[in-house]
């Protein structure tokens, strides 16, 4: 599940469980614990004056009573060991409930994304500042620079595990119990981290300051003899200013990111003049006594917000459904599908007649947009959970290839696209769509609309659009995706064949 996507949420009634059976641990090992402190006690008593207990029949009697009968009482006392078996009990209970190493390794990633200061930029008011900030320990920030630097991103790997070295120098000597890395972790990755950024000199000197701490290892003393070569060769002696990577190639990142900053863009004068707010029948029975709410966002690419579109029991009810079944989120690569990083959520889908609700939902989308959504003209609700660093990067909703797994339904490719919000967020999770230049904050129970296609049926590339990463809170949406077969009469072919 690699995704982070509910990472801070997964499992939290079993935490909510562990912790109380920790607590529980806790006061039955403090009330283990007393009589040890009055049997310590009693005996350093007796030892306060060696040769006294020794003269004094019996004060010598209390001392040999307390080392032959006592000790053994309180040393063979099973107590501790019941206490750890049920602790170890309530956690076998819960522990597929807890997050596992993907969830851990998913978070850090989002940590990762989110702290580098992508989405805070100099200029810019910070888009989340909490009310409770926490601190990262040394063996906190080694797991985040640890998962940068397994993926190659050295630039991420390098800021983390800087701050890891620094952390673990102040604690160094005193060994926590839940740490899982060390100092010379730290410097060993480290390392390795400013070799690959080409920068050999600081690589030497961590290097040589690891084997300070362990000068028995072979593999990093092997290291030194090799970065001290490269030197002398000339290499490496100057570093290199770093560069963020992009794994993904993402063409317009720079574009997605700055308009993941600011909710929405400008429009033009032109565009303005057709902007407005309606309450819209579109001539179904439906609508007649509650009208839609309908907020033109954008003209080019046409793009409409509904407001109040479902109502906060409808969308709890759709979460509740999902919840169960949410899995990571895969995209269509060729005739296949697959897991992305570019992707970061879970999902899952849902029949409409999984629930009244969902039938209920899918009938007020035929009324608001008038296009045929019975199979096999769109597909099932997609309900999409995007937690702690959830985002979709730049993309298109229909297929730009005759290969892609959506021309399987054999209704032709994805004219339009529902999404409905069914949760707020405290920060982040804007809709950019990247070429027209605007975004759209999350809006709680209300539904995006826009079209796909052109109505020549050629895809229409303004359309390309992003899932902003999700800052605070958690991001629930559905997705319905209209196919272009069965609206050839609520949406006809234009006179323009350029349309």
């Amino acid at each position: 599940r690699d995704v982070l996507c509910d990472a801070e949420r997964a499992g939290s009634a079993g935490r909510r469980a562990q912790l109380r059976r920790l607590r529980s641990y806790l006061r039955d090992e403090s009330s283990r614990l007393r009589p040890l402190r009055r049997f310590y006690e009693k005996v350093q008593a007796l030892h306060q004056d060696p040769e006294a207990s020794v003269d004094n029949p019996l004060l010598a009697f209390s001392l040999i009573k307390r080392l032959h009968s006592d000790w053994p009482n309180i040393i063979y006392n099973d107590e501790a060991t019941r206490n750890t078996q049920a602790l170890h009990a309530g956690l076998r209970e819960v522990e597929q409930e807890l997050p596992g190493a993907e969830d851990l390794d998913g978070a850090a990633r989002a940590v990762k994304g989110l702290a580098n200061g992508v989405f805070q930029r100099a200029g810019h008011p910070p888009l989340y500042s909490p009310g409770w900030r926490a601190s990262l320990f040394a063996d906190d920030c080694f797991h985040v620079g640890k998962v940068a630097y397994d993926t190659g991103d050295y630039y991420h790997s390098i800021a983390w595990l800087e701050e890891a070295v620094s952390l673990f120098h102040l604690s160094y000597g005193s060994w926590n119990l839940e740490d899982r890395s060390s100092l010379e972790d730290a410097l060993d990755h480290l390392a390795f981290s400013y070799f690959m950024a080409e920068n050999i000199s600081h690589a030497l000197s961590l290097s040589r300051e690891f084997l300070r701490y362990d000068p028995s290892n072979q593999r990093v003393s092997r290291n030194v003899a090799k970065y001290k070569k490269l030197l002398e060769m000339g290499m490496g002696a100057s570093a290199r200013p770093l560069q963020r990577p992009n794994s993904t190639h993402l063409q317009t990142r720079d574009a997605y990111e700055e308009l993941c900053q600011h909710p929405r863009g400008q429009p033009d004068p032109e565009q303005l003049l057709h902007l407005s707010c309606s309450y819209e029948t579109n001539n179904s029975p439906f609508l007649l006594l509650q009208p839609a709410k309908k907020e033109m966002v954008w003209i080019q690419p046409h793009v409409a917000l509904y407001h109040d579109f479902i109502t906060d029991a409808e969308a709890e009810t759709i979460k509740g459904l999902a919840g169960p079944w949410l899995q990571r989120s895969v995209v269509a690569s060729g005739e296949k599908q697959q897991k992305a990083e570019y992707w970061i959520s879970k999902s899952t889908w849902l029949k409409d007649t999984v629930d009244p609700v969902v039938h209920a939902l899918d009938q007020r989308i035929i009324a608001v947009t008038g296009l045929d959504l019975w199979p096999p003209y769109a597909e099932y609700l997609q309900v999409v959970n995007y937690g702690l660093g959830g985002h979709y990067e730049p993309h298109f909703d229909h297929a730009t290839s005759t290969k892609s797994p959506l021309y399987r339904m054999k209704s032709g490719n994805r004219i339009a696209t529902v999404m409905i919000y069914l949760s707020a967020v405290e920060a982040g999770g804007s809709t950019a769509f990247i070429y027209a230049n605007f975004s759209v904050p999350v809006v709680k129970n209300a539904a995006l609309f826009w079209w796909n296609l052109r109505r020549n049926g050629n895809g229409d590339g303004d359309t390309l659009h992003a899932g902003c990463p999700v800052l605070a809170g958690d991001k629930w949406v559905v997705n319905k995706w209209i196919h272009e077969h069965g609206q050839e009469f609520q949406r006809p072919c234009s006179a323009d064949p350029h349309d």
